[in-house]
């Protein structure tokens, strides 16, 4: 919900998708309505923008496939009320709708990773201090994607070696002596090694939660980015194992 003028406004979405899920999306589909007059262009926009940081930052499985579609539908039903369209990106009430279009966005996307074949655990993969924003998205699409990763998250194992090693695939910048990791905002790693001050009972407590922060800072810039994924189970691979097309 949000408001253009004083004139409340409706978006809303619905998505589908538990495997087969990477940017550029594969399997999914998802489709996005607003009641709001605005004009095919400044809703392309909109959508163009809002994806990037939602549906383009979650990977079930690094696999992807043709069938992916992502609709943005404005019916315009809201002028009946008073609301006068959007025909303009510098419109000054467009801030107030894309922010309601991305929460839209970001809420389907966090579901699709949440419901991802086989998951157990949500897992959220922030990588800061990279050389750039780009850099630090395909260090967290690296360390989400691993199958050595995501099958350590589904054991409860916050095996930072692992997450090391993703970091150094990535083929980014990057500088082991510099690394500091964390499992659920405790820090088992610093500075390449093992956190003088790591408590396997507490980071044990972290790894059985449904839901799993994974922080690596670099060390070397500003970029910063976020990545959803889920945990690789035995549910996964009995899922696809059995499938037959």
């Amino acid at each position: 919900m949000a408001r253009l003028g004083a004139v409340p406004i409706t978006v809303c979405g619905i998505a589908k998708g538990a495997g087969m899920i990477a940017p550029d999306m594969a399997t999914l589909l998802s489709f996005v309505f607003t009641d709001a007059p605005i004009s095919p262009r400044v809703l392309q926009s909109l959508l163009k923008q809002g994806v990037a940081d939602s549906f383009n930052a979650v990977t079930i499985d690094g696999d992807t496939s043709t069938s992916d579609t992502l609709l943005a539908f404005a019916t315009g039903a809201a002028a009946a009320r008073g609301v006068s369209k959007i025909a303009t990106a510098s419109d000054p009430r467009l801030p107030a709708l894309r922010k309601a279009f991305d929460a839209v966005l970001a809420n389907l996307a966090e579901q699709i990773a949440r419901d991802g074949e086989g998951a157990r655990k949500l897992v959220e993969i922030i990588v800061e201090g990279a050389v750039s924003k780009s850099s630090a998205r395909k260090i967290a699409l690296s360390i989400a994607n691993s199958p050595l990763v995501k099958t350590a998250i589904a054991g409860e194992d916050a095996n930072w070696g692992r997450v090391v090693m993703a970091v150094g695939k990535a083929g980014e910048r990057a500088d082991r002596d510099r690394l500091s990791i964390w499992f659920g905002g405790i820090r088992v790693a610093h500075r390449g090694e093992r956190d003088p001050s790591y408590d396997e009972a507490a980071v044990s407590a972290t790894m059985k939660k449904p839901e799993i922060t994974l922080k690596v800072a670099l060390g070397l810039g500003r970029g910063r980015d976020r990545v959803l994924t889920c945990d690789l189970t035995k549910e996964y691979v009995a899922i696809n194992g059995d499938y037959r097309s």
